[in-house]
């Protein structure tokens, strides 16, 4: 029997391991399929070639999406020296081929280099990306044989750590942990230029998106199985946990002003309402809104259920 696809009253944060294969668009479709439930998002695109952590956005908590798509990202990744590709990942042809040096395959050697990367730069986003140029994507121009022109954008490299060599491949394995906009295929192309060689990413896992990790991530399997049954609530993440903000956890006179999108004073979340800051407001535990301190005051910026 089919499902019809609309406003199924579900609403929550599912952490899926994407397969590789599959893009993040595909993990989203299905999901929609599978649940009947139209409005779902995620937050960060996984190349299909990547697999690990997806954050996907369930019924009206698709409006999270503005606070969790800048969270920190730690990935490991495989670095392969030697050639480089048009999409600077394994999918591409390869453009370069090099030499590579002996000291880039000394553990030493390369733990200082990666050590060196820590830190804010500017980085050159791939050509083949989502990146839009003149209201067209980077890799439709790139694809269809035109020049691709990005400007390099601030990035932060907070964390760079050799995991293993492998001397067969020339390769190294990597934990990374970086800023919202970090492209890992640029990383290892970087890295190969400045090392007098050439490289490419060879394989992607991102490990964790925020605060949510593998630890607790399901199937993509799983998840479609429980849209199917109707048991998806029961594998959402906390929500207020994801979002790191405060949490005031409220009256159910206070949960009247919300629904009907109240200010609330602000000594119900200390120093908040002075500072600025958002706050994660709950009933019985659940997310129902994203309030922020303005003039000794909490106001309403995303208001998850309704008065129904």
């Amino acid at each position: 029997m089919s499902r019809r696809r609309g406003a199924t009253g579900l609403r929550g944060i599912l952490v899926v391991d994407k397969p590789t294969g599959p893009t993040s668009h595909d993990v989203v479709a299905r999901l929609r399929r599978a649940s009947g439930e139209s409005r779902i998002g995620h937050a960060g695109t996984l190349d299909p070639l990547a697999s690990g952590v997806l954050i996907v956005l369930v019924g009206s908590f698709a409006r999270l999406d503005r606070y969790l798509t800048g969270c920190e990202k730690e990935y490991v990744a495989e670095v392969s020296f030697g050639t480089e590709t048009d999409t600077d990942d394994a999918e591409g042809s390869v453009t370069m081929s090099s030499p590579v040096p002996d000291r880039i395959l000394d553990a030493e050697y390369a733990t200082s280099v990666l050590e060196a990367l820590r830190g804010p730069s500017l980085q050159k986003p791939p050509a083949y990306s989502a990146i839009k140029v003149q209201g067209r994507t980077a890799y439709s121009i790139a694809r269809g044989g035109g020049e691709v022109i990005l400007e390099p954008r601030p990035i932060v490299i907070h964390e760079a750590e050799l995991l293993g060599i492998d001397p067969q491949m020339s390769s190294w394995q990597v934990r990374l942990l970086v800023s919202k906009g970090t492209y890992i295929r640029s990383v290892a192309r970087d890295l190969g230029r400045s090392l007098g060689s050439a490289a490419h990413l060879s394989g992607l896992r991102r490990t964790a998106s925020g605060v949510l990790g593998l630890d607790e991530a399901i199937s993509l399997d799983q998840a479609l199985q429980a849209g199917v049954d109707g048991t998806l609530p029961s594998l959402f993440a906390s929500a207020p946990r994801a979002l790191g903000f405060p949490v005031v956890e409220l009256s159910p006179a206070e949960v009247a002003a919300v629904l009907v999108g109240r200010s609330l004073p602000g000594d119900l979340a200390g120093d908040v309402a002075d500072a600025d800051q958002r706050v994660s407001l709950t009933r019985d535990g659940e997310l129902i809104a994203v309030y922020r301190g303005k003039d000794g005051l909490l106001v309403p910026e995303t208001v998850m259920v309704s008065q129904s």
